[in-house]
């Protein structure tokens, strides 16, 4: 029966699937602290390197090309070396990138940096949430998703105004050397409780799918991030879209002959899995751009201080963590498709009112806006996170794992990609040196009809999908 509904007979006790979770949520703790922090000091970095402040986001989109490359092979390593080796090592590599991160003298130093600690970064999270697969009966799927989200989500509450008050008072420096103790932390409480669970690998790593697979992805997203930025040729940057491109035909012409590709495109046949991949790319698409886009609007926009910034933009991430307790009510009332339907659409608007902002604003305003469309977005993150395992038999988990998080992360980078370069463009119809207001009210539109965009896609899905995880099935029978 378990290998019918995709979940593994328990590898942890029931009693310890809240500690496992907690535990693996330091690491996204310290992830998702790290890329908050690093998204409020932007401008003052810049100005440290003497760089263009828009130019910055490479700080941002190299640490996330660096995941959408390396996630892929997080599953097989896993399998093949254990859970609890992969998971720690990944913390101890993400702690030696951030050191590097702090002692850098100039962006090019800071982006190959954030590309080393994007190696740790890549097995974190994917290990971590295989855990949970693994060891979690698909009912309780939803609650220990809102477990293993709810501490992490305390990163990007912090992380604003604490990286306002450490660029404002101390050096851009310690944002970097702050996940020193949490990454020591986070090694010592692996080692002590969280189990090695694994699968056995009969089949060969696919080095061909990797060097494909990353070498298209590298390619594509450095072209986007560079296109109409004037930091390359423009014929470098078309050269490497092509070229991504190329490699990405390649790798599916690999994948279709290959029975066990590195990413396995075939589990894009599974509904369930299909919608909370497509939707939820487009989704994130728009999201993504918020931690670039939010900070520097307020900062060279509303010229308010780094502290003021990061005081205002904790807020959407405070209006996540109200959500937690009532995810499981609403897909329980509403089921997955009408929740992901509706709720995308409420997004959307929250995010597109940003576009809306002006100094004149009082801060309640802010908050407001803020905390209710973080309060949504949470809602249809939770809700993509644990319908896209909802049929994965158990022996795909891994594979399915590697891919979903392949493109969570590369959807984030398109994202803030398509956040700069829309920045990017209106600067240049308006004639503009410096991005003002309305150029950001341009970029925040753009965005939010990306996230859109992924309302229809639901309909995908029958109304009943996903019934065991929500028990909205059952209920209206």
């Amino acid at each position: 029966m378990d290998n019918l509904i995709g979940i593994a007979a328990p590898l942890i006790k029931p009693n310890n699937h809240r500690l496992t979770a907690l535990i693996v949520a330091c690491a996204l703790f310290m992830q998702n602290l790290d890329s908050t922090v690093i998204a409020t000091a932007l401008p003052t970095m810049a100005r440290a390197f003497g760089a263009d402040p828009t130019h910055m986001s490479a700080a941002l989109t190299s640490y996330l090309i660096s995941l959408a490359v390396f996630i892929p092979a997080s599953g097989w390593i896993a399998d093949r070396y254990g859970t609890k080796r992969v998971f720690r090592a990944a913390i101890v590599v993400f702690t030696l990138g951030s050191i590097l991160c702090g002692r850098a003298d100039s962006l090019p130093f800071l982006i190959v940096a954030r590309v080393f600690q994007g190696i740790g970064g890549a097995m974190m999270v994917p290990v971590g949430r295989l855990v949970l697969l693994r060891s979690v009966p698909k009912a309780e799927l939803v609650a220990a998703m809102a477990w293993l989200s709810t501490p992490a989500l305390i990163g990007p509450v912090v992380g604003p105004p604490l990286g306002g008050f450490i660029v404002t008072y101390f050096s851009w420096r310690w944002i970097f050397d702050i996940n020193i103790p949490i990454g020591i932390l986070g090694v010592v409480l692996v080692t002590l409780f969280v189990p090695d669970a694994r699968e056995p690998r009969s089949t060969p790593f696919d080095l061909r799918g990797l060097v494909l697979s990353g070498l298209g992805l590298s390619c594509l997203l450095f072209g986007l991030e560079t296109a109409g930025r004037g930091v390359v040729s423009p014929e470098l940057t078309g050269g490497m879209i092509g070229l991504g491109v190329v490699c990405g035909l390649l790798y599916w012409g690999h994948a279709r002959g290959r029975a066990a590709p590195l990413l396995d495109l075939s589990l894009l046949r599974i509904p369930t899995f299909l919608v909370a991949v497509a939707a939820g790319t487009l989704f994130r698409m728009g999201i993504g751009a918020i931690p670039f886009l939010l900070p520097l609007m307020l900062q060279v926009g509303f010229g308010r201080t780094a502290v003021q910034s990061g005081l205002v933009t904790f807020a959407s991430s405070a209006g996540a963590i109200v959500m937690k307790p009532a995810a499981m009510r609403a897909l329980r009332r509403f089921g997955f498709r009408d929740t992901l339907l509706f709720n995308a659409v409420i997004s959307a608007v929250m995010l597109g009112m940003i576009a809306l902002f002006r100094p004149s604003w009082p801060m309640a305003a802010f908050y407001v806006v803020l905390l209710i469309g973080g309060f949504f977005r949470s809602l249809q993150f939770t809700a993509y996170n644990a319908l896209a395992f909802a049929d994965i038999p158990r022996d795909r988990m891994s594979s399915a794992t590697s891919l979903y998080s392949t493109f969570q992360q590369l959807s984030m980078t398109f994202g803030v990609t398509a956040g700069a370069a829309t920045l990017e463009i209106a600067m240049h119809v308006g004639g503009h040196a410096a991005p003002a207001l309305g150029d950001f009210s341009v970029a925040f539109v753009t965005v939010a009809m990306l996230s859109l965009l992924s309302a229809p896609l639901s309909l995908m899905m029958p109304a009943d999908a996903g019934t065991e995880m929500s028990g909205h099935g059952s209920r209206i029978r």
